[in-house]
């Protein structure tokens, strides 16, 4: 018989400097925390200045730990972890009481609902197809082994993240900082007025707009009714990684998510094989027709989609291609893992520190003129306070023999 528990709980993000509380948050937010900083949206970077308040530089980012199992948290940033998450399972430490240890059981247990397990073994990961871009790391193609552990069936939804919030009173990054980036064919002629004039320069079709969260993807007036089922949106890695807490579960680690991405198949190129449209069947939520002007809707959707739309991969897993964006436990490296070693073929945690946090699946805005990385093998990043109309999440946990 087995059981899951919490995988590896990274450490949380510490921003560097003075942690704020919200009311200092907000002041910042009203002017006095511009910063610079770079992020990539999708796969474009672009730099400049941002009144990002809530969040430290790329140049800032904190160091993860070298251990990914989930372990008790030695610091919490008040500002952001409400006292209630210092109860969840990815807060165990050894000091706990049998009471405690019953709780944490009975909790693991609860866990294997809509997950489905991912059997430890080896599989290959990465690709050097001739679209790879291997300028993000993609190869070289290698055998990485991996423990036993579980995956969420589909992305964590808008109606679980409003539970997780009603729970703790969490402000995500993008609420206490009053804006995160939608797609500009998403903002309405009425919500248009709370764009920031803000917009990415490679990218201009990407707006900063003021008031967008995940309770109001396009801004104000807009909201998640009809969209309960469908994944939660404008979150960053951190309102990802406080959420998986609260949960009693982790962020899976980038090697974890591609091998449950693959479904068991070898080398494949998306998660049910290598034709995007086997039969002529749509299989994931990305764009058709001419990126970023025309998008038919093929598929059936503009936007996101259900979180259960389409049929799963082999592990029984929904959307691992398209839909949104997926955070990933790992640091961004184009090159930690290219050198073999112990550490970087045998549950693979990626590097102590990097420009930014992985991000894998593509998203609803992926078309093969533009960004084809909703192929199994690609990869990108973004940094941990960013958030966007595309980037969601799902969470993992070990399995381990009762």
């Amino acid at each position: 018989m087995s059981m899951l528990q919490p995988l590896a709980d990274p450490a949380p993000a510490s921003d560097a400097g003075e942690v704020l509380d919200r009311g200092q948050a907000t002041t910042q937010c009203r002017g006095d925390g511009e910063s610079r900083r770079v992020d990539r949206i999708g796969a474009i970077e672009y730099s400049g200045a941002t009144k990002r308040c809530c969040g430290p530089s790329v140049s800032n980012l904190p160091a993860a730990p070298a251990s990914l199992a989930c372990e008790p948290r030695t610091t919490r940033d008040e500002a952001r972890v409400p006292p209630a998450l210092a109860q969840s399972a990815s807060h165990r430490g050894s000091h706990q009481t049998p009471d405690q240890l019953q709780r944490a059981s009975e909790t693991s247990r609860q866990l294997a609902r809509g997950m489905a397990v991912i059997p430890g073994g080896s599989f290959l990961m990465g690709s050097t197809d001739e679209d790879a871009f291997l300028d993000d790391g993609e190869g070289p193609v290698r055998e990485v082994v991996l423990s036993s552990y579980a995956m969420d069936e589909v992305a964590v939804t808008n109606r679980r993240f409003a539970e997780f919030v009603a729970d703790t009173g969490y402000m995500t990054d993008a609420e206490r900082c009053g804006w995160s980036f939608v797609f500009d064919a998403m903002v309405s002629a009425g919500t248009s007025d709370a764009a920031r004039g803000d917009s990415v320069p490679d990218a201009p079709w990407w707006l900063a707009v003021g008031g967008a969260s995940w309770r109001t993807p396009e801004g104000p007036g807009s909201g998640t009714q009809g969209r309960i089922d469908h994944p939660v949106v404008h979150v960053s890695w951190r309102d990802a990684d406080a959420y998986a807490a609260w949960a009693g579960k982790c962020l899976p680690t980038e090697a974890q998510w591609e091998g449950a991405a693959r479904g068991g198949l070898e080398r494949a190129r998306y998660p049910w094989g290598d034709e995007l449209r086997p039969g002529g069947t749509h299989r994931c939520n990305i764009w058709q027709g001419r990126f970023p002007n025309i998008n038919t809707g093929e598929d059936g959707y503009v936007g996101t989609a259900p979180v259960d739309a389409f049929e799963p991969n082999g592990y029984g897993l929904f959307n691992m291609a398209g839909n949104v964006w997926e955070w990933c436990a790992d640091w961004w490296s184009a090159g930690w893992h290219t050198q073999a070693a112990p550490g970087t073929r045998r549950d693979p945690r990626g590097p102590d520190e990097g420009a930014g946090k992985v991000m894998r699946g593509g998203s609803y805005l992926c078309h093969a003129s533009y960004c084809n990385r909703y192929r199994v093998a690609a990869r990108t990043y973004n940094s941990i306070d960013s958030s966007s109309s595309h980037i969601g999440f799902r969470c993992a946990t070990a399995v381990v023999a009762d």
